[in-house]
């Protein structure tokens, strides 16, 4: 019998007829089925997050960062059960999975503060008889639409700020991976968290979507996402001018300069390329090395990946699991039939791993065209695509002829050129040798068409503020 999760509306545990069917990408199995809500059901709760807000905003920061350190700890002790829910949903590496539920807490730790810091400012007045006040003060109901590749992290990014800077919040995960938010919700719920605040919705996202984008008392819409997505929220925006955060599409790339420390290089390409099974915004794309070590680079990654562990996540020493779903195995599949036909070599993977599962073994492609899919557009799959290069001014021109900016990595252990080429590359995020560059306490977001807005750092709680001048004359 399917485990069953009901959804938090108006501080109450809301069932219905229609489910979300929960599949484990690595069998392909259905184990858990989540409740729905309507349009409608959409409307209400928006309507009982505007009634919630009047009061907390009024509640004073220090308190609602108390409810923040709350949830952290009850999520703390759920941690193993956190883990292996987003294993069993989203099929990444169960080690991986406990990252990501450490670094939510660290993110709920960080904002629970962070709210006590979202100052004002008193401005010398330009006229006798004046004063001039500047106040932050939340945006209102917030619409939280979530990813199914990390499923929990990315909900927390947008949760914790807007909480703690005074908004009510509904939160829409993925279809795909409900479970996590769910388990959340329940955390929310054990610390009494006021009715409202917080809200969980699950269902049609077109229906979801339209209704947080329509409906007047939803002042904000964060989303992370596909920038196709993302561009349909800006056209559905632009008819309430309803306030956005995107965190989108990317195509990273990864620079490899002659100088770099070999060993240091591999295993950073090995972790942002393959961690999560190559499905996240921030993977390394576009891989270039440089002439003068590209043979050796390359035999030695060949080496490394064909050792890599694929399996079920939950597995030991399981290096990489399996894709979310047939479909985007298809498309991963589909990346490497064209780049060989168009010229690409095959030195590891390169085709579907096992017979059951959505598992692709671990591949590299070398000689890979410029025109092709893989160099064009997001992988979001275990297949490293490596470039050469000659110098630096050409490869940084390649690297940030692209659309999308939200990260890029160089591999050097010249300071001169950390800096020069970091200030260069065009990318919200620069992880200069440091593969997982992101942070509780510094922003997150794209260049370009990877994005509007940032998450994370001090700049995280200014996406739910609005800033408001007061003049004062007249008074003395």
């Amino acid at each position: 019998m399917m485990d069953s999760y009901k959804l938090l509306l108006n501080g109450e545990w809301r069932d219905s007829k229609k489910k979300l069917i929960v599949t484990n990408p690595s069998d392909g199995q259905a184990f858990a089925q989540v409740a729905t809500v309507d349009r409608n059901g959409v409307n209400r709760a928006i309507a009982d997050a505007a009634v919630a807000f009047e009061s907390w905003k009024a509640t004073s920061a220090l308190a609602r960062g108390d409810y923040l350190r709350a949830i952290a700890a009850e999520m703390k002790s759920r941690a193993e059960q956190f883990a292996t829910l987003i294993t069993m949903e989203n099929g990444k590496p169960l080690a991986q999975a406990r990252g990501e539920v450490a670094m939510s807490i660290d993110h709920l730790l960080w904002f629970a503060e962070e709210g006590r810091r979202a100052y004002g400012r008193v401005v010398p007045p330009q006229a006798e008889g004046k004063r001039n006040l500047v106040i932050r003060q939340p945006v209102g109901v917030v619409g939280a639409i979530a990813p199914w590749n990390f499923p929990l992290v990315l909900a927390i990014r947008k949760i914790a700020p807007a909480l703690a800077a005074g908004c009510t919040v509904i939160l829409k995960p993925a279809s795909a991976t409900p479970l996590s938010a769910c388990e959340l919700a329940r955390c929310i719920d054990a610390v009494g968290l006021p009715k409202s605040v917080f809200q969980l919705v699950a269902g049609s996202a077109s229906e979801i979507g339209r209704e947080l984008l329509e409906n007047p008392f939803c002042r904000k819409i964060s989303f992370t996402g596909s920038t196709e997505v993302g561009r349909s929220l800006i056209q559905g925006a632009a008819q309430t001018c309803t306030e956005l955060s995107l965190e989108l599409g990317g195509n990273a790339p990864v620079i490899v300069f002659d100088d770099a420390d070999l060993d240091q290089a591999v295993e950073g390409i090995l972790i942002t390329k393959f961690r999560n099974n190559g499905q996240s915004c921030i993977a390394a794309n576009r891989i270039y090395i440089q002439e003068g070590i590209y043979d050796r680079l390359v035999v030695t990654l060949s080496d490394r990946i064909k050792g890599l562990k694929v399996g079920d996540g939950l597995g030991d020493g399981v290096d990489v699991g399996p894709l979310i779903d047939e479909r985007a195995l298809s498309t991963a599949t589909s990346f490497i039939d064209e780049a060989v036909e168009a010229g690409a070599q095959v030195l590891a993977g390169g085709s579907r791993f096992g017979e059951e599962g959505n598992f692709l073994a671990p591949t590299l492609l070398t000689e890979v065209p410029e025109h092709v899919r893989c160099h064009q557009q997001e992988i979001f799959a275990p297949i490293a695509a490596l470039y050469r290069f000659q110098n630096e001014e050409q490869v940084l021109k390649t690297a940030n002829d692209t659309e999308f900016g939200l990260a890029a990595y160089a591999f050097t252990t010249d300071l001169n050129r950390a800096f020069r080429v970091a200030e260069t590359l065009e990318a919200g995020t620069v992880g200069i040798n440091d593969p997982v560059p992101p942070t509780s306490n510094c922003p997150f977001g794209g260049f370009k068409q990877s994005g509007w807005g940032r998450e994370l750092g001090s700049e995280g709680i200014d996406a739910y503020l609005e800033t408001k001048h007061i003049s004062i004359a007249g008074i003395t």
